[in-house]
């Protein structure tokens, strides 16, 4: 049974010390995963002024987030220039590549897409998606074939040009198994792998037990492998910093359960695309998230 790895790199400190550590973890126990960068202005100062949005202030006490990343990350794109990630980041993610890891594009303006991209338009939403695209490959000398939303936030527009930009999949979504997306009766043709566990963060800022509590509680989800495996999605501002012996205790907690653990690329692989059942997408929301995110819903015309 596999069980596929997806993580998130969106700022300064998660790309240049983060990500390689979880690369070198991944490295040693065998694993494959995925990774996907952010590869504009790193804004991630920007959170200080959503500080007072609803739960938001709540998420960052019980994750720990400003003390974990440092103050520094905070000002960044607000009392301090915001650095450019597809120039502080490139030799990362040219390592990362070069090591065998799957990667991708996440998003350009990682903070702008989860403030904007729910509710914006066409032209916005195309612009930010195809300088993601276009900066990878100027990075990397070859497409990005694979997205994965900031935030799990998407709209129609954003769906659309999973298509038009010609993602061979995309993991924007939260859900239960592999599916077709259609949103709101038009089928989008670009696979998504729908995170399946809850992440880390979430299990912290939901209930607030110790990060050791929370690799017991992730085993315990992935006990009984369903049919399709699991999709977990790791983030290098928490498990490649403050969380990477969890991480590595969950690697090894996997593989005692007998779990492949690979990339999106490999776990897509083993699909048959065709045998993929149509489901709606919707927008909800997920335990210990503050935000809304995209979620798989019911299967379409069931």
């Amino acid at each position: 049974m596999k069980l596929a790895i997806k993580i998130d790199v969106d700022g300064i400190r998660p790309a240049l010390v983060g990500a390689p550590r979880l690369a070198h973890a991944l490295k040693t126990a065998a694993a494959g995963a995925s990774f996907f960068f952010s590869l504009g202005p790193d804004r991630s100062g920007r959170r200080l002024g959503r500080l007072f949005h609803r739960g938001m202030l709540r998420h960052l006490w019980r994750t720990r987030s400003i003390r974990d990343y440092g103050l520094r990350t905070y000002l960044y794109g607000s009392l301090l220039s915001a650095p450019d990630l597809g120039v502080k980041a490139a030799a990362t993610l040219c390592a990362i590549h070069e090591a065998g890891f799957e990667t991708g594009v996440r998003a350009y303006d990682h903070i702008e897409w989860c403030e904007r991209a729910t509710l914006s338009n066409a032209v916005w939403i195309g612009q930010q998606m195809a300088l993601a695209r276009d900066r990878y490959e100027d990075i990397l000398g070859e497409p990005a074939y694979v997205h994965a939303a900031a935030g799990w936030k998407m709209n129609r527009h954003a769906y659309r040009c999973t298509q038009r930009l010609e993602f061979a999949y995309s993991s924007d979504t939260r859900g239960t198994h592999p599916f077709i997306p259609v949103f709101r009766a038009e089928v989008i043709f670009c696979p998504q792998l729908p995170t399946t566990l809850p992440t880390m963060e979430e299990l912290l800022a939901d209930s607030g037990v110790p990060a050791q509590q929370v690799v017991a509680k992730l085993l315990a989800l992935t006990e009984k492998p369903g049919p399709w495996g699991h999709v977990f999605s790791a983030n290098a501002a928490f498990e490649g910093l403050k969380l990477l012996a969890q991480f590595e205790e969950l690697l090894n907690g996997w593989r005692q359960q007998g779990y492949e653990i690979v990339s999106l690329r490999d776990y897509m692989l083993s699909i048959d695309t065709r045998e993929l059942p149509y489901h709606e997408v919707i927008t909800g929301t997920v335990p210990g998230r503050p935000s809304t995110v995209e979620l798989q819903g019911k299967e379409f015309l069931s």
